[in-house]
């Protein structure tokens, strides 16, 4: 072998880590992408899928010392399992998802994610030894494999983040990534083929598979539409990965529904409950409508009910993701239900982060309405925090009202106060309201205010279809089962972003419903 062969030998070697290296990470924040989509929880999600990965890589690292021989045929299989399990792995999951027993999903993906993290564990130690048997030396060749790893890891990262997930999805994306691993593994039977016995056999396999991954990214997509279908109730209608979340409107018989990473959002048979209470009692409370903030609502439907008010001053809405504002500013489902009112000229659209918001916000607003998701990871969190609430009353007129949308007291009581609670931490007085919504079964909201607020005293617009002075009283009422009591209870201490005890609250509270 001459010098110059062993050279370029070893640079493709390098190549091949850094390449190889891409295509791992982007695996590794795949599987913690789909986690949280599939099962929720987006930092427990990633948390576990992570850990496994990193143990699996642990594992692949031992499992490569019994690996002594036929090093570039090994890593060769190796990099052609990669790309064949971590390939189908999104398109099997939802499959997994929608046939087969609840925890099979989970057990699925986490012993996927342990399996393609052993593999990339035993492919470096691998390439470090051939590396060195070619003739670079032992410390030269951990030191540059290690380095092609590590900078290709922030590569695969940012590309995932910025590139794959927002433009091509979470299936097409895997396909792709697939793609990679075999075309680089491909590149190296060619590289070293005088060293393989079976170069013919090595070669058509990471055709063959090569031409199964490319079926996958063009067809794949749809088999999985198919099996995400089988997650909802009703036929889906438009389905969309942001780089925030997964938008789904399903409709059938007349009723639309919004789901945000598989959440019900709304039905359009009942939103008109939540969303007229939402409004009218904090509009009803405040001394003006000259500026109302919405902070989330990115559906219009809440906008649609402030337009009802002819004192209307500037509507600002909030909402982290433009694709969501777009889909309610464009998609037919939608805009039958909001009455464009996205479009409307009183309403300013911001695509920004609402604690960031807030934060930078100038002047007082007489109407804050926020509807924001639950709080079921840390990124929802801070928006239900001491700190946030704080944020929201620095901007808050002293004679204007505010309301939150606080989960069940229902199925989650000590969520629904340990919101209360944090709300009053902040300095603000609170009221409780409560209604039936029949899509999400009993639902609470806190009206919050600096002075507080006599709700028999509030006195409402006409044009609604459920809500009424005389009713609004009754939704102060909490039965026993929904623990009214808890809210002096000692137990209750309010969310911050420090202590961020809502979200051990929420998992308990709502884990089996």
């Amino acid at each position: 072998m001459t010098e110059q062969h062993s050279i370029r030998q070893s640079r493709s070697i390098y190549y091949a880590s850094g390449i190889v290296s891409i295509c791992g990470i982007i695996f590794e924040v795949l599987f913690g992408a789909l986690g949280s989509y599939i099962l929720g929880d987006g930092v427990k999600q990633y948390t576990l899928t992570i850990s496994l990965f990193l143990t699996g890589m642990g594992i692949g690292a031992y499992i490569s010392e019994k690996v002594t021989r036929r090093l570039i045929a090994s890593f060769i299989w190796i990099e052609y399992g990669i790309g064949i399990i971590g390939g189908f792995s999104a398109l099997l999951l939802f499959g997994v998802t929608a046939y087969l027993p609840e925890g099979t999903d989970a057990l699925f993906l986490y012993s996927v994610t342990l399996l393609v993290g052993t593999l990339t564990g035993v492919e470096l130690p691998i390439l470090i030894r051939k590396a060195n048997e070619i003739g670079v030396s032992l410390q030269k060749s951990a030191a540059k494999v290690l380095f092609s790893d590590y900078a290709g890891g922030l590569i695969g990262g940012l590309l995932f983040l910025f590139l794959l997930r927002p433009y091509f999805g979470l299936v097409k994306t895997s396909f792709l990534v697939a793609l990679i691993n075999i075309a680089v593994a491909l590149w190296i039977v060619f590289q070293f083929r005088s060293e393989l016995k079976q170069f013919k056999l090595h070669a058509a396999c990471g055709i063959a598979f090569l031409g199964i991954l490319t079926a996958g990214a063009l067809f794949g997509e749809e088999a999985a539409f198919h099996f995400e279908q089988k997650l909802y109730k009703d036929p889906v209608m438009f389905s969309e990965q942001t780089a925030y979340q997964k938008i789904v409107l399903t409709r059938e018989q007349g009723d639309t529904r919004l789901y945000l990473d598989g959440q019900l959002q709304f039905s359009s048979s009942d939103e008109h409950r939540y969303h007229e209470i939402l409004v009218h009692p904090t509009m009803a409370a405040a001394a003006r409508h000259e500026r109302v903030l919405v902070l989330g609502g990115g559906d219009g439907l809440a906008v649609r009910e402030l337009l009802k008010y002819q004192d209307l001053g500037r509507v600002t809405l909030v909402d982290l993701d433009p694709a969501m504002t777009e889909t309610a500013r464009t998609n037919h489902l939608l805009t039958d239900l909001n009455k464009r009112s996205l479009d409307d000229p009183h309403v300013d659209i911001v695509n920004q982060d609402a604690f960031q918001f807030l934060e930078k916000a100038d002047g007082f607003y007489d109407v804050i309405i926020i509807d924001l998701p639950d709080p079921n990871n840390e990124s929802l969190n801070k928006l239900y925090t001491q700190e946030f609430y704080s944020l929201a009353r620095n901007h808050l007129q002293a004679d204007g009202a505010m309301i939150v949308q606080a989960t069940s007291p229902v199925f989650a009581p000590q969520v629904y106060w340990t919101i209360d609670r944090t709300i009053q931490a902040a300095g603000l007085k609170t009221e409780n309201l409560h209604a039936d919504i029949p899509s999400f079964g009993g639902w609470g909201y806190v009206l919050a205010s600096r002075e507080g607020i006599d709700v028999e005293g509030l006195s409402l617009i006409k044009d609604t279809r459920y809500l009424t002075a005389d009713l609004l009283p009754a939704l102060t009422k909490f039965g026993k089962d929904e623990d009214a009591e808890m809210e002096d209870g000692a137990q209750i201490e309010p969310n911050t972003l420090i202590r961020p005890n809502l979200i051990e609250v929420y998992e308990k509270s709502w884990r089996y419903y």
